[in-house]
């Protein structure tokens, strides 16, 4: 578990790390848009946060007819991203990573929104799916709150959906993303002000009953005797926190950080919330601006929650979805180990997963990723220049390139898109997703294609790049195991760049085997990497001889 070092630190491993980097997270959220600003320093180890950024948008303010973005938000969420890049280069931040959660989500221009940001701005936003939310949310969780290997139920409210999250700070038990939002159900349940009895109830059942299938899956994995804490972050569940203590106790607390708020004393501010115009509750104290045109919608929905989980109170934690992008990148850059390593990995278990999940052949599967990374690693900064994230995508691709067998033989490679493209691949944004099912799309038949629609979901011409080029090593890693019967033991690339040519060096793992399928292979696949590479490619086999030599 990453423990608490200060109110504001995570603990890190005594190693060599660059002493005080800082690292800014944003999140686009529904209804606001967060940045925070943290350093790492490796003498502590911790990092701390050193500045904080909010502006309220309303992304999930989105065209009732169309469902896209509105052109005004678009453009006020772009300043506010502007503002967000200047603040974070006072702060001298060596990288933002930034996320997009539901609005963007399923807004049919959401990405053209993305697009734009990354022209207007040179800012990369990653598109993340509400599972991959959820298990964010639960590392900024862990960052800022002390488990003791017992199991928590987290329940995040965001503006347009609700993440329910079981773990114990070790892997994950149950991830949950419910589309249900605080903006989200003002805007398409309240019309009333203050709201009418009818929708009142309207707006309670509907959020019950949305809620009870990620109640269901937080309690089907429950241990027996186990009694879970209830673990609430966000900012609807702090607001309602903050105006409660500040009502209790007369004062506001210099953190709400392990604050109690009672289902009871909820109860009592949903009757009372309820009976007010958004001007009488904008007044109550401590309430945010603009918060209180959401908050009712907001509290109904921790109520139904708690309620569903049986549970009398939710500790308040002040670290969430922005905190855990911070985590993740942390565990991507291996600046953090003990309990929570075991989420740096949590990109190829999932893949495992998928593919026993879909029943493919692990063996030959892992045989074609060997096959393929070798190949890369051969001729990366040769031929291409692609480095560690993307030779990553390039293995999960060639794992899961099979798994629209489960579908049908019959234009299977197709079908292997459509599974990844919908598959929960955790850690990974849904542009990587995007890749790794084009990756699989183009391991056989015809190579990518403008008129293709799956091609065209590609935002930039760096991401098609990517698919292009490594799709086509890919194909010739499949036909390195035509018979799937691991004849080939290895392989050998030497560029030779005065002439273009590569010759593919084959070191057959059984004597008198000839090899005759998978040769016949690479020669009816070697076409497409000719013409991305431009070059000729040789294969030659060499003698069995060679190979147990070598």
């Amino acid at each position: 578990m990453l423990s608490l070092v200060s109110a504001n630190c995570v603990s890190l491993p005594t190693q060599t790390v660059k002493q005080n980097r800082i690292i800014a997270a944003i999140d686009l959220g529904t209804n606001s848009l967060h940045m925070v600003v943290v350093k790492i320093d490796a003498t502590l180890p911790a990092f701390s946060i050193i500045a904080r950024e909010k502006e309220t948008v309303r992304l999930g303010d989105r065209n009732l007819v169309t469902g896209d973005l509105k052109p005004e938000i678009i453009e006020k969420a772009i300043a506010a991203l502007g503002r967000f890049q200047k603040v974070a280069k006072t702060f001298n931040a060596e990288t933002i990573v930034a996320v997009a959660t539901s609005a963007v989500r399923e807004a049919p221009n959401g990405k053209d929104f993305l697009q734009k940001i990354a022209v207007d701005l040179g800012l990369s936003v990653d598109l993340i799916s509400g599972q991959e939310e959820a298990r964010r949310i639960y590392l900024g969780v862990l960052s800022g709150m002390e488990f003791h290997n017992q199991p928590h139920m987290i329940v995040d409210i965001g503006g347009g959906s609700t993440e329910l999250i079981l773990g114990d700070s070790n892997e994950p038990r149950t991830l949950t993303s419910t589309k249900i939002g605080a903006v989200r159900l003002t805007t398409e349940l309240i019309k009333t002000d203050p709201i009418s009895n009818t929708e009142f109830q309207y707006l309670q059942a509907y959020a019950r009953g949305m809620l009870e299938r990620s109640v269901e899956e937080v309690l089907a994995n429950l241990k027996f005797g186990e009694t879970p804490r209830l673990v609430g972050t966000s900012g609807t569940i702090e607001t309602l926190a903050l105006i409660n203590a500040r009502e209790k106790l007369g004062f506001v607390p210099s953190t709400l950080n392990g604050y109690q708020l009672t289902l009871k004393d909820l109860r009592d501010w949903v009757n009372r919330l309820r009976r007010l115009s958004n001007i009488e509750r904008s007044v109550i104290p401590g309430m945010p601006e603009k918060r209180s045109e959401v908050i009712l919608a907001g509290a109904v929905i921790l109520q139904e929650a708690m309620t569903l989980l049986g549970v009398e109170s939710v500790t308040i934690c002040e670290r969430a979805l922005r905190e855990g992008v911070i985590v993740d990148w942390m565990l991507a850059h291996g600046l953090i180990e003990d309990k929570l390593r075991f989420q740096s990995s949590v990109r190829q278990r999932s893949v495992l997963k998928q593919a026993n999940k879909y029943q493919i052949n692990l063996e030959h599967c892992d045989r074609i990723a060997k096959f393929a990374l070798s190949i890369f690693d051969q001729t990366q900064n040769k031929l291409h220049f692609w480095g560690t994230e993307e030779r990553q995508l390039l293995w999960a691709a060639a794992i899961l390139h099979n798994c629209g067998h489960y579908v049908s033989h019959s234009s299977h490679h197709k079908h292997s898109y459509y599974l990844i493209r919908n598959s929960e691949l955790l850690g990974y944004t849904e542009t990587e997703i995007e890749i790794i099912a084009n990756l699989a799309r183009y391991h056989r038949k015809s190579p990518p294609k403008k008129k293709h629609e799956n091609f065209r979901n590609l935002l930039t011409k760096q991401q098609r790049q990517i698919v292009s080029q490594l799709s086509a090593i890919l194909r010739l890693a499949v036909a390195l195991d035509r018979r799937q019967i691991g004849a080939i033991q290895r392989i050998q690339c030497e560029y030779y760049p005065h002439i273009q040519e590569v010759q593919l060096r084959i070191f057959p793992a059984h004597p008198d085997d000839d090899c005759a399928l998978e040769l016949w292979s690479l020669d009816y696949k070697k076409p497409v990497f000719d013409a991305e590479f431009n070059v000729k490619l040789i294969t030659i086999l060499e003698p069995f001889a060679v190979a147990v030599s070598s």
